[in-house]
């Protein structure tokens, strides 16, 4: 009986194994790993946190030192955070909050990352254990890497400590490798001083400060700050249009978690420097990098500083 519930277990996670590889996208060299992986060297593990953005969870700590910042959609069309640390690691970052399966594949084009959240469903969890990264929760962190902050309610009173998770920090490089290069800008684009991006129950605006060099963020018509009043600001933001369709993964209330598809091609927008600049996104597998591209097909750079990544709906 017990060898027989042995080889149940050894082939689940067999066909979880294969499920994962199709989510992520076959390689097209045959070697197990894309072209852009082969040709770029691994920089290290990159840091991603999940954080909270409901009202409740403002205002959060440890965004104004995130070199990217995802939003995306999540149940009920609100807004949730992937805040990725390659360059530093603050000491606290929070409120932590669940995974969702839209996380394997946008962090698959990192080089071995490590992705912390609070938890996650259990149809999910093996999903995440069979992916390509590091998962890092209360219940598997180093002592002390989690603190509760009782000044705040649950869920929204979660934080980490990042430097009890890893002592290492990835470089610039694995953000390179991922698409993120810095560099000029093209020519054209239009002078914008503000830009709102919208998901179906969330807005972000975006206002460009001439003085400061970066964009202002206001999320739900709220200034974004850390909580002892430090702004939080982006020196480029990118909209990126994808396909975001329902998975098979529901929450506690039954709502349906969006799944949101960043293997492809679609348009995009990118805003730096006190313009916008029209351009196109494409990512060919998901252990490879995202190119931004103008319409022409020249390189779509990124500005000097935090990068925030909108993935709206197409």
């Amino acid at each position: 009986m017990e060898r027989s519930v042995r080889t149940r277990k050894a082939a689940l996670g067999t066909v979880l194994a294969v499920v994962l590889a199709t989510l992520l996208g076959a390689c097209s060299d045959g070697s197990g790993t894309s072209p852009e992986e082969s040709a770029t060297p691994s920089a290290g593990p990159v840091l991603a946190v999940k954080i909270d953005n409901a009202p409740q969870a403002r205002p959060q700590t440890g965004l104004s030192a995130a070199d990217v910042v995802y939003a995306e959609q999540v149940e009920a069309g609100l807004s949730r955070l992937m805040a990725l640390y390659a360059t530093r690691l603050p000491d606290s970052v929070g409120p932590v909050r669940s995974a969702r399966e839209s996380d394997l594949e946008l962090l698959a084009q990192f080089p071995d990352p490590t992705l912390v959240f609070s938890g996650a469903q259990s149809k999910l969890l093996p999903l995440i254990e069979a992916a390509p990264l590091r998962a890092v929760t209360p219940g598997s962190a180093p002592a002390g890497a989690f603190v509760r902050d009782q000044e705040r309610t649950a869920p929204y009173n979660l934080y980490v400590r990042p430097q009890r998770v890893q002592k290492d920090t990835a470089g610039a490089k694995a953000l390179e490798r991922a698409g993120f290069r810095t560099g000029p800008p093209p020519g054209g684009g239009e002078a914008v001083t503000e830009r709102t991006v919208r998901f179906p129950s969330a807005r972000f605006t975006f206002t460009w400060s001439a003085d400061r060099g970066r964009w202002q963020i206001a999320m739900d018509g709220r200034r974004a700050v850390e909580p002892d009043g430090t702004a939080v600001t982006a020196a480029t933001v990118v909209v990126q249009r994808v396909e975001i369709k329902e998975s098979q993964f529901q929450d506690f209330m039954g709502n349906n978690s969006p799944l949101t598809v960043t293997v492809g091609s679609g348009s995009a927008e990118v805003l730096r420097d006190g313009r916008t600049y029209p351009g196109e996104w494409k990512r060919a597998s998901a252990r490879g990098g995202t190119t931004f591209t103008t319409p022409d097909g020249d390189p779509l750079n990124i500005a000097n500083g935090p990068v925030w990544v909108m993935l709206v709906a197409s």
